[in-house]
């Protein structure tokens, strides 16, 4: 009798525990459900303005997937990336960034494109009264100093080197030099003064209510300003990076982009 009792227990013990597991697997499938995935964009400091508005719609139409951008020089996030920095989309404002990633195996080669292109102006303080109708002008007296992003590492500074090679002014004006860590340092020392004319990207410029544009320079002054963009190869979520770059590179995208002054 003893037996028989202990039995029917045991029974009812394992009865409570399917009951206990067919209560909380609803509650589990929900929980996979509504979990999010975390998108993490390493994305040139030019693009800031462009991404912050773009990072909205996308999220809207891609509620399953959340945006965190990493902005930077070029130069440096390729770096942090080849050092194992996670992250799962890169979006140069070079080639040759992208090239070097590419070379090593980091990005996923069959992802690569490029998103959109800018140009490279000259600019100064709003209501400075400098007249610099060309960059040929940049060695006037009068410009003490010059902000640049720092050609190593910045690629606005890198195209800003080969145009001044290019009028034979880089050497000349190397004196005069304030470089900065990106293009939007360069945008700032401009706006707060600590510049008197500063080279950006025209899209850079075309954000700023402090500044004007003095100069575009010549296309054929400087290897040609494109921005590719490429899924991670370390990436954890490879399908919405993928994702992500085809919602970049629609009409919805191309629109957020022209709008900040890409082409």
């Amino acid at each position: 009798m003893k037996k028989r009792w202990l039995a029917v227990c045991a029974a009812f013990t394992l009865l409570l525990g399917a009951c206990s597991t067919a209560q909380t697997t609803p509650q589990a499938t929900e929980s996979a459900r509504t979990e999010k995935t975390a998108l993490m964009v390493s994305a040139a400091a030019s693009l800031t303005d462009a991404l912050d508005e773009l990072k909205a719609s996308f999220e809207a139409e891609n509620p399953g997937t959340t945006l965190t951008f990493i902005f930077g020089s070029s130069g440096k996030l390729a770096t942090q990336i080849s050092q194992g920095a996670p992250s799962d989309v890169f979006l140069s404002a070079s080639q040759k960034d992208m090239d070097g990633l590419e070379e090593k195996q980091l990005i996923v080669k069959e992802t690569r494109q490029n998103f959109t292109g800018n140009a490279l102006v000259l600019i100064a303080d709003k209501d400075s009264t400098l007249a610099i109708p060309s960059f040929a002008d940049l060695d006037k007296p009068e410009i003490k100093y010059i902000a640049v992003g720092a050609p190593e590492t910045v690629p606005a500074g890198r195209y800003a080197k080969e145009a001044l090679e290019t009028l034979k002014l880089w050497d000349t004006l190397s004196g005069r030099m304030v470089f900065a860590s990106d293009v939007r340092q360069v945008l700032t020392f401009v706006e707060s003064g600590n510049a008197d004319v500063g080279i950006v990207y025209s899209s850079d410029a075309a954000i700023s209510k402090e500044v004007k544009v003095l100069a575009t320079a010549s296309p054929e002054w400087h290897k040609p300003i494109v921005y590719p963009g490429a899924v991670v190869s370390n990436s954890k979520h490879p399908d919405a990076a993928k994702a992500f770059l085809a919602y970049l590179t629609s009409d919805k995208g191309k629109a957020i982009l022209q709008k900040y002054g890409f082409q």
